[in-house]
C-alpha cells in the first residue's frame, strides 16, 4: 500500500562536498566509546568495569530507571576507561577493539514468536536503544504500547547519506526487522521513501510505504508522523532509523550484535567526499586526517548533518545514532563591511540577497558563521515558509521559554523533536537556539508530566 505526501514549506540547502557513491573501508580504530549523552534522558548504571573484557554484544550500562534497557559493546575488547564528568557522572565508556573479534550469541530468532518474546529479544540484545519514541524523543519505553512505528527512509537534509545508496543490498535485515516490528504495535508501521527513489524500504511487506517529496525537512520522520497520525495527549508513537533496521534484522537473523554502519563523509572541506564502512563509536580521527582535513586546520567536525549534529573534536567519535561525518569551515572570522557589499556566497531564505534567488541550483560553501549576534525574537514570519508541521512554530517556541506547560501541550509539544526545528533555527535572524529550547522543553514536559 502507498501513499503520496508532498510537502511544500521547507527548503533545500545545497552545499558543496556530498559523497560520492563509492564505500571503502575505514581505517580500524583503536578504540570505540560509547557516551551515555545520546540515549538522552537514560540514567546509566555501570556493568562493565575498567580492564574488563567485553564481547561485541555485550552489556555496558543499563538504564537505572528501566533495568531491562540495556546498552551494549559495538565490539569486543578491553574496557580502557570510564571517562567521568561533574558529580563522578559517565561521560563514556572508551573500549580498546580486539583485533579478532568475537561476539556475544544472542540466539536466532522465531518468527512465529509473540510480541512479548521479541520485546524481550531486543532488550536483552541491546537492539532496544534504536527505537525511540515521542512524545520527549527519548528511548522508548518498552511498558507502553505506540499507535503506530515511523520509519523515514529518505534523507532530505544537506549532505546526508543517500539511504537508497547504503541500504542496498539489505532487504532480507529489513523486511525482518520491519516485520518483526509490525508486531510490537496494534497500528501500522509507517514508511517513507523518496518519491522517485529506488529505495529497498518500497517493496517491503508489513508496512504502509509513503512517497514523499518536496523539500527539507520532507525527510524527517516528525514530518511523516505530523501527516499520517500526529501524536496527542496520551498517546505514543515510536521511531526508528532505517540504518538501524539493519542491526536489528542481522540480529534476529543471526544473533549477532553488528554495530557495523556505512556513513557518508561529506562536507566542503573534505578533499574527497565519499563513504565509509565503520562500526558505531569509531574514532572520527580514522576517517578525517587521511582524507585532506589538515590535523591543525580550522574547520569543524560534525557528527551529524550540519542542521542537527553535533560538534566533536578531533579525537572525538561517531556518535550512536549518526550515519554521516561532515566537515566545514569553523567561521570564527570577523567579516569587513560585511553588509555593505555585494553578496554572491551566501544562501538566503528571503531575497535579501539577490544573488541567492536568481541562482536556486548553485552550491554553497558555508561555515559555521551565524552572522549575527543573539537578540529578542524579532516577528517576521519567515519560520512559518520552511515549518511544514502543523503547529505555530514561533508560539511553541515561546511557550518552551517561558514554561507554559498548558500551552505547549496545546500547541503540539508531544509530536515535537528538536530536528523539527532544525531550519527555523537556521534562518532565525535573532540567532535564537531553536533546538535546544525544544529539548530543554520536552525535558520540562518528561520531568512534569512524562
Amino acid at each position: 500500500m502507498s501513499k503520496d505526501i508532498r510537502i511544500k514549506k521547507g527548503l533545500d540547502i545545497k552545499l558543496v562536498g556530498e559523497a560520492e557513491k563509492t564505500t571503502e573501508n575505514a581505517i580500524l580504530s583503536n578504540s570505540y566509546t560509547i557516551r551515555p549523552e545520546d540515549f538522552h534522558s537514560i540514567i546509566p548504571k555501570l556493568v562493565a568495569k575498567e580492564g574488563t573484557h567485553v564481547k561485541a554484544g555485550e552489556t555496558l550500562f543499563y538504564n537505572k530507571e528501566n533495568e531491562a534497557v540495556k546498552f551494549v559493546s559495538p565490539v569486543s575488547g578491553t574496557i580502557a576507561e570510564v571517562i567521568r564528568g561533574p558529580k563522578r557522572r559517565i561521560d563514556g565508556i572508551k573500549i580498546t577493539a580486539d583485533k579478532a573479534q568475537e561476539f556475544v550469541d544472542h540466539g536466532k530468532f522465531d518468527a512465529n514468536a509473540n510480541a512479548e518474546a521479541l520485546k524481550a529479544h531486543l532488550l536483552a540484545s541491546g537492539c532496544w536503544a534504536f527505537i525511540k519514541q515521542r512524545p520527549y524523543d527519548v528511548v522508548a519505553n518498552p511498558e507502553s504500547e505506540p499507535k503506530g512505528i515511523f520509519i523515514s527512509g529518505y534523507a532530505s537534509a544537506p549532505l546526508a547519506a543517500d539511504l537508497d545508496y547504503t541500504l542496498a543490498g539489505k532487504e532480507a535485515e529489513l523486511q525482518t526487522a520491519v516485520s518483526a516490528l509490525a508486531k510490537l504495535t496494534a497500528g501500522d508501521v509507517h514508511i517513507s521513501v523518496g518519491k522517485n527513489s529506488n529505495s529497498p524500504l518500497a517493496g517491503l511487506n508489513d508496512a504502509t510505504i509513503h512517497k514523499v517529496s518536496g523539500p527539507h525537512p520532507s525527510g524527517n520522520v516528525g514530518t511523516l508522523i505530523n501527516k499520517i497520525s500526529p501524536v496527542n495527549k496520551g498517546e505514543t508513537v515510536w521511531t526508528v532509523s532505517a540504518q538501524d533496521l539493519v542491526i536489528i534484522g542481522e540480529l534476529l537473523l543471526t544473533g549477532k550484535f553488528n554495530a557495523e554502519r556505512i556513513i557518508a563523509f561529506a562536507g566542503s572541506s573534505v578533499k574527497k567526499p565519499r563513504y565509509f564502512k565503520t562500526k558505531i563509536g569509531a574514532e572520527v580521527s580514522t576517517m578525517v586526517y587521511d582524507n585532506g582535513v589538515e590535523q591543525n586546520g580550522n574547520d569543524r567536525i560534525i557528527s551529524g548533518n550540519v542542521l542537527s549534529g553535533k560538534e566533536v573534536k578531533p579525537d572525538g567519535n561517531l556518535d550512536y545514532y549518526s550515519n554521516v561525518i561532515t566537515v566545514i569551515p569553523e567561521g570564527d572570522d570577523y567579516e569587513f563591511f560585511g553588509w555593505n557589499k555585494p553578496v554572491f556566497d551566501k544562501i538566503s531564505p528571503s531575497r535579501a540577497f539577490t544573488f541567492s534567488w536568481m541562482q536556486p541550483n548553485k552550491k554553497y560553501e558555508l561555515d559555521t558563521n551565524t552572522n549575527g549576534e543573539h537578540r529578542a525574537f524579532v516577528v517576521t514570519g519567515n519560520y512559518e515558509n520552511v515549518f511544514p508541521l502543523d503547529i505555530y512554530p514561533l508560539q511553541i517556541l515561546k511557550a518552551c521559554m517561558y514554561q507554559d506547560l498548558d500551552e505547549m501541550e496545546a500547541l503540539g509539544m508531544y509530536e515535537v523533536a528538536p530536528e523539527d526545528f532544525a531550519l527555523t533555527e537556521f534562518i532565525c535572524v535573532s540567532k535564537q537556539p531553536h533546538q535546544q529550547i525544544i529539548r530543554n522543553g520536552l525535558d520540562l514536559m518528561l520531568k512534569e508530566i512524562g
